[in-house]
C-alpha cells in the first residue's frame, strides 16, 4: 500500500493530537495557540489556556527560571532544548515536564514556538537514581570511616606491639644484667662458706652453713635460668658444645648430685641400652636437674620421682615420673612457656618458672622436643628425646 492509498490525518488534527504539547507564544509569554494534548495534561480548557501568559501556568520555580535564563536565551540564541520546568495542573498538582522552544521571525513579528513533554517519569527515575546515589554516597563514607577506624587501630596495635617488644627486650636484657651481676656476691658467699667448712664447727652452726651452701647453690642454679632465658629470648639461643660422652653414666652423676639436694626424696634412676654418644654433658644435667625440680615441686611429698634414661640405636630419650595432681588440660600448652605454673605453691625450692622454658630450649638445640603426659591415675611423666648423634669414636 502506498502513502497515497493511506488516509493521512489533517495537519490541523495531527497538530491537536500530536504526542506532546505545542504552543506558540509572543515573546512577553502570551500564549497565541496551544493544541489539545497541552491542555488535557493541565486539565484546562482551550479558552482557559490562549491569551494567558504561559509564565502563569509555571510553578515559582519555573517562573524563576523562565525569566533569568529562559527568556534570555531565547533573545540572544533563538533556541533552548532540555528544560526541566513544573507546569501547575487545574487541581494544583505540579506536572513535571521538558521543554524544547525556538524563536522564530514572521512578518508580523517574533514568535516563540514550544514543544512541552511528561517528565513525570524520567523525574521518578531522577528521583530514584537520586536516592540511589545518596545511598551510595552514605555507604562509601560508613565504609570509608570503618577503614579509616580500622587503620588507625591497626597504627595503634602496631605501635602497642612494638612498644611492648622494646619493653620486653629491655626487660630480658636487664635480667641478663643482673644475673651476671649477681654471682660476683654469690661467689664471694661461697667461698666464704668453704672457709668456714675448715674450721671446727658446732652442729648448729653446721646446719646454718648448709642451709647458706643449699641456698647459694639454688640461686646460682636460678642465675643460670636466668642468663639462659635471656640467650634463648635476646640472644641466638642457647648453646650446646656436643662431645662424646656415657649418656647414662652422666644422668647417674647428677641424680646422685640432685639427691644431695634434695635428701628427704627418693630418686631412683633406672637406664636402659647402651648409653655413647655425642651430647653436651652440662646442658644435659641442667636439664636433668630442672625436669627433677619440677616432679619434686608438683608431685606428693612422699613420692618417688623415677627417673629414665634410655637409648636406642635412632634417639635418646630422658623421662622424669613423679606421682601428684595432675596437670591440668587447658595449661599443657603453656607449660614450656616462661614463668608459668600449673598450680599455685609456696615451696621455696621453686625457682622463677624457667624450668620446663629451659628444658624446652636446651632440647631444640640438640635437635629434639619434650612432651608430657599426665593423669590422676599414672602421675605425670616427662620426656625429652633427640636424634642420637654418633659418639666420636663411633665414626
Amino acid at each position: 500500500m502506498t502513502v497515497e492509498q493511506v488516509s493521512l490525518p489533517a495537519t490541523e488534527e495531527l497538530y491537536e493530537q500530536a504526542p506532546c504539547g505545542l504552543l506558540i507564544t509572543l515573546p512577553n509569554g502570551t500564549i497565541e495557540r496551544a493544541n489539545l494534548t497541552f491542555c488535557r495534561w493541565l486539565g484546562l480548557e482551550r479558552d482557559a489556556v490562549v491569551g494567558r501568559r504561559f509564565q502563569d501556568l509555571l510553578s515559582l520555580a519555573g517562573k524563576a527560571f523562565l525569566q533569568t535564563h529562559w527568556a534570555p536565551t531565547l533573545q540572544s540564541q533563538g533556541s533552548i532544548a532540555e528544560v526541566k520546568v513544573e507546569l501547575i495542573h487545574a487541581d494544583g498538582r505540579p506536572i513535571p515536564m521538558m521543554l524544547n522552544a525556538v524563536r522564530r521571525e514572521y512578518p508580523s513579528g517574533y514568535l516563540h514556538e514550544v514543544a512541552v513533554f511528561l517528565a513525570e517519569e524520567r523525574n521518578k527515575y531522577e528521583r530514584e537514581l537520586l536516592a540511589a546515589r545518596k545511598i551510595a554516597e552514605e555507604l562509601l563514607q560508613q565504609q570509608m570511616t570503618v577503614q579509616s577506624e580500622l587503620t588507625s587501630a591497626r597504627n595503634r596495635l602496631r605501635l602497642a606491639h612494638a612498644e611492648a617488644e622494646i619493653r620486653a627486650i629491655f626487660a630480658e636484657q636487664m635480667i641478663g644484667i643482673v644475673s651476671h651481676d649477681l654471682r660476683n656476691p654469690l661467689a664471694a658467699i661461697k667461698m666464704a662458706a668453704g672457709l668456714l667448712e675448715r674450721t671446727s664447727l658446732e652442729s648448729r652452726q653446721e646446719r646454718i652453713l648448709g642451709h647458706i651452701n643449699h641456698s647459694t647453690d639454688r640461686a646460682d642454679r636460678m642465675i643460670v635460668d636466668l642468663l639462659d632465658f635471656t640467650h634463648a629470648r635476646v640472644g641466638s639461643g642457647i648453646t650446646v658444645i656436643p662431645q662424646p660422652v656415657d649418656f647414662h653414666a652422666v644422668v647417674a652423676r647428677g641424680v646422685e648430685e640432685l639427691r644431695q639436694v634434695f635428701p628427704d626424696r627418693v630418686l631412683t634412676h633406672r637406664s636402659e641400652g647402651q648409653g655413647a654418644c655425642s651430647a653436651d654433658p652440662d646442658r644435659l644435667l641442667q636439664m636433668l636437674g630442672n625436669l627433677v625440680s619440677n616432679a619434686i615441686n608438683y608431685g606428693t611429698d612422699d613420692g618417688e620421682v623415677l627417673i629414665t634414661s634410655s637409648f636406642d640405636t635412632w634417639m635418646i630419650k630422658l623421662s622424669v615420673h613423679n606421682v601428684g595432681e595432675p596437670i591440668p588440660m587447658e595449661k599443657v600448652d603453656d607449660l614450656y612457656e616462661p614463668v608459668v605454673r600449673v598450680v599455685s605453691d609456696s615451696d621455696e625450692t621453686r625457682t622463677v618458672g624457667l624450668g620446663l622454658f629451659i628444658v624446652r630450649e636446651i632440647v631444640r638445640a640438640h635437635l629434639g622436643d619434650v612432651t608430657v603426659r599426665s593423669s590422676a591415675e599414672e602421675g605425670t611423666t616427662f620426656t625429652v628425646a633427640f636424634p642420637r648423634p654418633p659418639a666420636k669414636s663411633e665414626v
